[in-house]
């Protein structure tokens, strides 16, 4: 096994893969790999500094350090999103593809059955099928739904870089195998901030204010009922039920 090396950690899932044929699955591989050459070309990074796994429904890119990450996280929010727009509108709605994306780093080792192994891999992987990102995914009329891992926001992200805007992204806990892990989800509703919302709205009851006496209905025979106080004014009807029990 190779000696684990830092990495940025990029990876790509089709949404609803399993769900297709065979005809379609392969269409939509194909289709994969071409948004996703074309988003890394697009952010000035060289395949000669890529390593590319294939997961089926979903791709893995190691990327060279030297690679500069502002310009990837700004790539992933503007031309992933046109890539998978033009290429979605010549095609069936039906065949479409939408994409979650992680963007993370850490450190990797390759072993000798070529497979990747690491921690931090681990947790990019997790983050990719967690479910806040597919509820994002869900949630959206764009095709794709990007999350970072909070290094990558805390290092990047929150710092503004030309094109990216940190107030567009909202912080989610993922639950993990490992534990809760934190990740920023670009374009995902405040539901908390909804939920206080909404519960600062709802009228609060003043309790100087006495309830009116009601009055209650109750029809039909009554047994065994004992016990307890019932306020306001109870009117009795013992004669409805009966005649409707037997009509």
């Amino acid at each position: 096994m190779t000696d684990p090396l830092y990495r940025t950690i990029l990876l790509f899932d089709i949404e609803q893969f399993g769900s297709r044929d065979d005809v379609e699955q392969a269409f939509l591989r194909r289709l994969l790999y071409e948004v996703v050459d074309a988003t890394l070309l697009a952010a000035g990074i060289d395949e000669s500094a890529r390593l590319r796994a294939d997961r089926g429904d979903s791709v893995m890119e190691l990327i060279d350090v030297q690679a500069p990450v502002p310009a990837l996280v700004k790539t992933l929010l503007t031309e992933a999103p046109a890539l998978l727009h033009s290429k979605n509108r010549l095609i069936a709605s039906s065949a479409r593809m939408r994409l979650r994306m992680v963007l993370s780093a850490g450190y990797v080792a390759i072993d000798e059955l070529d497979g990747w192994v690491g921690s931090d891999l681990n947790h990019a992987v997790r983050l990719l099928n967690s479910d806040p990102l597919r509820d994002a995914l869900k949630q959206r009329d764009d095709h794709s739904v990007l999350c970072v891992s909070d290094g990558i926001y805390t290092g990047v992200v929150r710092h503004g870089p030309l094109g990216v805007r940190p107030d567009d992204f909202r912080r989610v806990t993922v639950e993990t195998k490992e534990g809760p892990t934190v990740a920023w989800v670009h374009g995902l509703p405040d539901a908390a901030a909804s939920r206080a919302a909404t519960a600062d709205s709802a009228p609060v009851p003043d309790p100087a204010v006495s309830e009116p006496a009601t009055t209650t209905h109750v029809h039909g025979d009554q047994y065994g009922v004992s016990g307890g106080t019932v306020h306001g004014d109870q009117r009795f009807d013992f004669t409805r039920r009966g005649r409707d029990e037997r009509r």
